[in-house]
């Protein structure tokens, strides 16, 4: 065989191998390009994404002891005999909570969602330059899960806002947030569906995506490929506790007509017309008359309601409500709840197999836990301003505690709790001026810490088991 022929019988495999590697190089490099770049995005609007925490009333907890588990009896052993000492271990926050937020305004408004700050007694928030700002609850509406608040600051870098109707599924989206308090983690993924309705949350139209989000993205933004704010990040579906690939986002349209009647109202109003709807099967449309299965079936209404009022039936088909399609039933409540009460509005029905136009007069939802801020109230056995609630110990209390006088912790918070003060602490004295005063009523120790200027330091005897340290805190405002 003569030679050139064995060169090119050797070179073939070569050859064959190297078009192999070139075709995989060009696709990858065409994936390459095809994929969108986030990081104009994140530069341009990471800046108005904050981190929020919050800080609760503390209880107490027990101590951990190395080589039992809690369901040892020698832990509760331990538990009960040991004694703890104020600076040893810390108590875990009761219900604290850690979410994200991002800023509306250049004098620091911030949306961010209601369960995050739910319950908190001081919030706090870490801007991207590493600033932390206390931070006021303009309002939350737990309805919506969406509320506002507000940082003293000016300046400040804000979020675009973008129209959720125009997102269309399959379209790229990015998520930016603090999962496990990893601040500005960057996540991105694709608008898996629109208009979303999830158990007991009716009233919401949410987007889902598979944006991966764990806790702590709760309350932070969702952005087009436009850098526009399309959505608050609110809920996830897993069984683990976990990101499973199924993400819930409110949108921003919603969370903004929200955050405008918080700061005009101070609460969110919506519409009711007071009936019972159901999903209008396949069946269901056939017997009433309708060529597909569309609307919300009327099963029954609220005598006198705004409903019944303006003419709605029972067996009545909603097919339209003030202008907006009713494609499924689950669009219904969102739809009225939207509307403004004593708003004229017309409904269109079918009954008896025929459409007919109603006018009714829409009119207001009252529900106690969705509606405006929740303010400050000082009830009794309500903390004072170093954040201590504090009783009289019973007379067995303090035979127990080998003492005669004394004050019984029930709840710490702010300066108390930031000091480790804990529930189940004995007060056994006031220390201000030089002067030490025994502890023996309520009333004289709130007086006492009443009449403290704001940031007057105040020092406390306190018993913990066995042991009495002198614990030093600041006063509040």
């Amino acid at each position: 065989m003569p030679e050139h022929v064995l060169y090119r019988a050797a070179w073939q495999p070569l050859r064959s191998l190297f078009l192999l590697l070139a075709g995989l190089l060009a696709c990858a490099a065409v994936q390459a390009a095809s994929l969108p770049d986030f990081t104009e995005l994140v530069e341009r609007q990471g800046a108005a994404v904050v981190n929020i925490s919050t800080t609760q009333a503390l209880r107490t907890r027990a101590p951990a002891f190395p080589g039992f588990e809690e369901g040892d009896p020698m832990f509760d052993f331990f538990r009960r005999f040991v004694p703890r000492h104020p600076q040893m271990p810390r108590p875990d926050p009761d219900g604290s909570s850690l979410g994200s937020g991002f800023i509306v305004s250049e004098d620091g408004y911030i949306l961010t969602n209601a369960h995050v700050i739910e319950g908190a007694e001081e919030v706090l928030v870490r801007l991207a330059d590493k600033r932390e700002l206390p931070a006021r609850v303009i309002g939350a509406d737990a309805r919506s899960d969406v509320a506002l608040i507000k940082i003293e600051a000016r300046g400040l870098p804000q979020v675009k806002l973008g129209d959720p109707a125009a997102l269309k599924v399959g379209e790229w989206v990015v998520a930016i947030g603090s999962p496990f308090g990893f601040d500005h983690s960057v996540t991105a993924g694709i608008v898996s569906a629109k208009g979303r309705s999830l158990p007991d949350e009716n009233f919401v139209p949410f987007i889902q995506t598979d944006v991966a989000i764990n806790p702590g993205n709760s309350g932070g933004p969702l952005f087009n490929l436009r850098g526009e704010v399309v959505g608050i990040n609110s809920q996830i579906y897993s069984r683990t506790g976990g990101f499973m690939g199924l993400s819930f986002a409110i949108p921003i349209d919603v969370a903004m007509d929200v955050q405008t009647q918080l700061r005009e109202k101070g609460r969110v109003q919506r519409g009711r017309i007071g009936v019972v709807i159901q999903e209008v099967s396949r069946d269901l449309a056939e017997s009433f008359g309708l060529p597909r299965a569309a609307g919300a079936l009327v099963s029954a209404v609220e005598p006198g309601g705004p409903a019944a009022q303006g003419g709605v039936q029972q067996g009545d088909v909603i097919l339209r409500f003030a202008g907006h399609a009713v494609e499924n039933s689950t669009d219904l409540p969102r739809i009225v709840a939207a509307s403004r009460p004593g708003a004229k509005v017309e409904v269109e029905v079918l009954r008896g197999g025929a459409s007919r136009t109603l006018t009714l007069s829409v009119g207001e939802w009252q529900d106690e836990a969705g509606q405006g801020p929740r303010r400050a109230v000082k009830p009794a056995g309500q903390p004072n301003r170093i954040g201590l609630s504090v009783v009289q110990p019973t007379a067995a209390q303090r035979r127990e505690r080998g003492v005669e006088h004394g004050l019984l912790v029930e709840r710490a918070q702010g300066p108390a709790a930031r000091a480790e003060i804990q529930a189940g602490d004995l007060l056994l004295a006031l220390v201000s001026a030089g002067r030490q005063t025994p502890l023996h009523k309520v009333e004289d120790f709130n007086r006492a810490v009443d009449g403290l200027k704001d940031g007057q330091s105040v020092t406390l005897l306190i018993q913990r088991g066995d042991t009495q340290t002198y614990v030093s805190l600041r006063a509040g405002k």
